[in-house]
């Protein structure tokens, strides 16, 4: 007779999309799964390390094009947990940064689910690095913002005009589609001349990074055709961006950035 498996979420960031930056613990968690639930941005090269007798649901949501709903995701962890055992949640970056991790780990502890959370990379954090952009420098930025452009109700976040006033490194995720938005923001608190960065697909092979200022922000995206899944960086620091070895591209972007 075979033992019923304890019902369990495994909660686990995956990083920010290079299948080499999930963590050691998060590596582990997926290749004891008896059900994965994963995320749009997921690399391939990580859903091969699922077991072959594990199922794979994909329940990603991306820009426009939801494929379902949250309330649907939760239930469906808890079903799956007390159908098969353990349910790992593969989650872009880390799943308590803008991921609704702690609305699905809520949910499955109302039902007694065992519930264990494994961090994973930001995007918000790590992609500039990548760039050779630290987020803070004593000369120039003594902290940082991580915001999102969008409200639950599909508005721009206040918190963008407060940071536009700030000194510090603004990271705006999931603001693509408020480009023009954000540059009026930023103009209006005197902010026209500062140095922007937007990184698509950051740490993918199919990354772009794009250089430019507030005041040509949206006319340069607009010519680039640089989209989402997509951070905005604004600050000082993003003049500091490396633009030696294989970073040509971004060196002569750096060019068009400080004519």
């Amino acid at each position: 007779m075979t033992a019923i498996k304890k019902a369990k979420l495994t909660l686990v960031g995956a990083g920010p999309g290079d299948s080499d930056l999930i963590t050691v613990k998060g590596l582990k968690a997926l290749q004891s799964a008896d059900v994965v639930l994963y995320d749009a941005l997921i690399g391939s090269q990580l859903l091969e390390e699922i077991p072959a007798s594990a199922k794979k649901i994909y329940v990603g949501k991306r820009a426009g094009r939801h494929s379902m709903k949250q309330t649907e995701i939760n239930r469906l962890i808890v079903q799956m947990a007390l159908q098969f055992g353990h349910v790992v949640r593969l989650k872009g970056g880390d799943p308590f940064v803008f991921g609704r991790g702690y609305e699905e780990v809520t949910f499955a502890r109302q039902w007694g689910l065992a519930i264990q959370v494994v961090p994973g990379i930001s995007s918000a954090t790590s992609l500039t690095g990548l760039q050779g952009v630290p987020l803070t420098h004593r000369d120039c930025a003594r902290s940082f913002w991580v915001l999102t452009a969008t409200t639950s109700a599909g508005k721009l976040s206040e918190d963008i005009r407060l940071a536009a006033q700030s000194s510090a490194t603004v990271v705006v995720l999931m603001g693509m589609r408020k480009i023009p938005q954000i540059a009026t923001l930023f103009a209006k608190a005197g902010k026209g001349d500062t140095p922007v960065m937007i990184i698509q697909n950051g740490s993918r092979n199919d990354e772009r990074v794009l250089f430019t200022r507030v005041s040509r922000m949206e006319a340069d995206v607009a010519q680039s055709g640089i989209g989402s899944p997509g951070i905005i960086v604004l600050g000082d620091v993003v003049e500091l961006a490396q633009t030696s070895g294989d970073a040509q591209p971004i060196l002569r972007q750096l060019q068009h950035l400080r004519a």
